[in-house]
């Protein structure tokens, strides 16, 4: 985004990627149907967003306008049931290969395999194919991601170089991540993959409808990635974090406890639950959080509206969708100039801040690409430079 911005300004561009080839990540956000942005007012969008602040970037690339660059790229946009922003092919290939095509014809040079190691004097170095090469620009552009889904390019290395040349940065935590739960062993063996499907998820303040999935070893799912920054928060506080999980949220306390009272005399407790519409999987997952369930109807509906489960970890960067840490907003300028080395900016996941999924990271990622490349073009354009 920061090349095609920095091409349509009359700039001479080169793109190195440390990757055989360019989008793996876009790529793989395409394997979910690549859920672009969201629909939702601004307010509502730009509060999804913790961290350093994304305000300016977004709107000056709003949701609207990134669904137009979309279908000037031939691929038309729909809003889905849920509100998030998908192209209508649900992929991501044919996108990016629109792209491509339209950063070629700008004159946008490309180098795969080269891997960013940092600066020799006024140089960028990198390890290429034919060995070490230094490159020298008028202003370079880092978006080397952050630390999740390292196998894609993104491995979070490029912290301890910057921080060697006076960049502030924060370390990475997972975002967007699966959590630990000590299932007991039948739990997690049986019920893994399954998903925990409308349902209602506290923690602290803060309730969010949507699912869960039970996994081996702890809980995942877009309702959880959604809290995880408090999750994990709590978790590195105490050692652990009180999930509260609503399990028939569209019924009140009373209505359930009624329908727990209908029924045969000689019904099982299991059956009764059953009955009320709980699945095997939320079964379980009721009589792991509540051990000696109640059989007085009242009782019972109150322990399905509120069951807890203890997390007692993240489940690691590797499993995280994004993280959080990065460049700290002290580190950087108005325009995303790095204040430790004039006319290197930086872009996207390399940024401390976080958001859930649903369209926000990507479209952080564009903003941010287009800011940094716009910061870049005034900061060329001052006196004395050319």
């Amino acid at each position: 985004m920061a090349a095609e911005t920095l091409a349509e300004a009359g700039c001479r561009v080169t793109i190195y990627d440390r990757m055989p080839g360019f989008g793996r990540k876009f790529l793989m956000a395409g394997v979910g149907g690549l859920n672009l942005t969201h629909s939702e007012g601004m307010e509502a969008f730009l509060s999804r967003y913790r961290g350093m602040p994304l305000q300016a970037m977004v709107e000056a690339f709003p949701p609207e306008a990134l669904r137009a660059w979309c279908e000037g790229l031939g691929e038309e946009t729909f809003i889905g049931s849920s509100g998030r922003v998908f192209p209508k092919s649900l992929k991501a290939s044919p996108l990016l290969r629109a792209w491509l095509l339209r950063l070629s014809e700008l004159g946008v040079e490309s180098r795969v395999r080269h891997r960013w190691t940092g600066w020799r004097d006024e140089a960028l170095t990198f390890d290429a194919p034919d060995g070490t090469i230094e490159a020298v620009h008028d202003a370079a552009i880092l978006a080397l991601g952050g630390a999740s889904w390292a196998r894609l390019g993104s491995d979070g290395a490029w912290s301890e170089i910057v921080q060697q040349a006076g960049v502030a940065t924060a370390p990475f935590k997972p975002a967007n991540c699966s959590f630990e739960v000590d299932w007991r062993e039948h739990v997690g063996s049986r019920f893994a993959g399954t998903p925990l499907k409308s349902i209602a998820l506290s923690f602290g303040d803060r309730t969010l409808r949507g699912e869960a999935m039970v996994s081996e070893t702890g809980i995942e799912g877009g309702a959880i990635y959604a809290l995880s920054p408090d999750l994990r928060d709590a978790i590195d506080a105490t050692g652990s974090a009180g999930l509260i999980i609503d399990l028939k949220p569209d019924h009140d306390r009373d209505r359930l406890a009624a329908r727990l009272t209908d029924g045969r005399k000689g019904d099982t407790l299991t059956s009764r639950l059953r009955k009320v519409g709980l699945p095997p999987v939320a079964i379980a997952v009721l009589r792991e959080g509540v051990r000696s369930l109640p059989r007085d109807p009242v009782a019972l509906a109150g322990a399905i509206k509120a069951v807890p489960i203890t997390l007692t970890g993240t489940g690691g960067m590797t499993r995280a969708i994004s993280s959080a840490g990065g460049v700290r907003a002290e580190a950087i300028d108005a325009r995303l100039m790095l204040r430790a080395k004039p006319g290197c900016f930086v872009a996207g996941e390399m940024l401390d801040w976080e958001a859930p999924t649903g369209g926000y990271l990507l479209q952080a990622c564009f903003a941010s690409g287009r800011s940094a490349a716009r910061g870049a073009i005034d900061w060329l354009a001052e006196p004395g430079r050319s």
